[in-house]
């Protein structure tokens, strides 16, 4: 006698399953709806916003937006007051990034090339440790360690070297009262902040160099100095500009650290934040933000044709 076999039913959870196994694209479709969403509407759409206001003006008689297409909020930035911030802001991230990649080489070229098993462990957790805290936290602390009270300022009349620091911030421009009222106090967070951006592209890199190449080299004669300026460092250049484009862009548009750290003189983030909320001229606000975003376009389009995003 034979058996009859019922199933039961299917519910809605088996036919949308049954769907999604006919119909791949469907799901796939449906996963992505989300993010691109994201992506289109609220990403681009808001740099499109940016970039529509930025062609505006403000009536200089009632400080009302002027909604006619004008290359008159541009041409503001030229003007030396504004020009000046430009510079100020591009001359310190070019001079984070480079001081980034010279301290950072040699901790990522130790961790590439000798660190093993617990040590590669510790490198990793030195580098990451300092992204684990508030961002806040890090730059009033080093507010007032830079103080004129701090300890650096403390350490310097306790070595002897204090008026070695006095002559230092003296110098003009990047000088000031203090460590934390100077434009050096404001390079020291930046590149405390920065750096293991810089590191971690850099030892991803060194690490896919060959050792044989290094041992040829030493095999044919070179020294260590040649051997690193022919084999090591045009093999880890990618990483450096990998790691330059994070150092550099973050820089570029960080306006707390100058906030609470160095002088008066504004960047390109403090003058938007500015502009936008006190001012009130948000035209000029967004002019000011478009500068770093067509400086990075082209900074991505040289770092693409030197094969740096192989190291991301």
């Amino acid at each position: 006698m034979s058996r009859m076999v019922f199933f039961a039913p299917k519910g809605p959870a088996d036919r949308l399953s049954t769907l999604f196994w006919q119909r791949p694209k469907l799901l796939l479709v449906l996963l992505l709806a989300m993010p691109l969403f994201w992506l289109v509407v609220v990403y681009i759409g808001s740099l499109a916003a940016l970039l529509i206001q930025s062609f505006y003006s403000i009536d200089e008689f009632s400080g009302l937006i002027v909604e006619e297409f004008t290359l008159k909020t541009y041409l503001e930035l030229l003007r030396p007051s504004n020009f000046d911030i430009i510079l100020r802001t591009v001359s310190m991230a070019a001079a984070v990034t480079f001081a980034s990649a010279i301290i950072g080489f040699p901790i990522a070229y130790f961790a590439a090339r000798y660190a093993k098993g617990r040590w590669k462990a510790a490198f990793y957790l030195g580098v990451m440790l300092p992204l684990w805290s508030s961002y806040l936290v890090k730059v009033y602390a080093w507010k007032l360690i830079l103080a004129k009270e701090g300890i650096i300022t403390w350490a310097a009349e306790g070595i002897g070297a204090g008026k070695l620091l006095n002559a230092v911030l003296a110098l003009p421009v990047i000088g000031g009262n203090s460590l934390s009222t100077s434009y050096i106090g404001t390079f020291l967070v930046f590149v405390y902040v920065w750096m293991p951006f810089m590191i971690l592209p850099m030892q991803a890199s060194l690490e896919r160099v060959p050792g044989s190449l290094i041992e040829a080299s030493a095999d044919l004669g070179a020294s260590a100095g040649q051997t690193f300026r022919t084999v090591i460092l045009p093999l880890a250049m990618p990483g450096i500009i990998a790691g330059s484009i994070f150092t550099f862009s973050l820089t570029l548009g960080d306006y707390i650290i100058p906030q609470i750290v160095g002088s008066s003189r504004l960047f390109i983030g403090q003058a938007v934040y500015t502009l936008q909320g006190t001012a009130g001229n948000v035209p000029l606000a967004a002019a000011f933000a478009v500068v770093p975003i067509l400086i990075m376009l082209a900074y991505l389009a040289a770092a693409r044709k030197m094969g740096a995003f192989d190291a991301l």
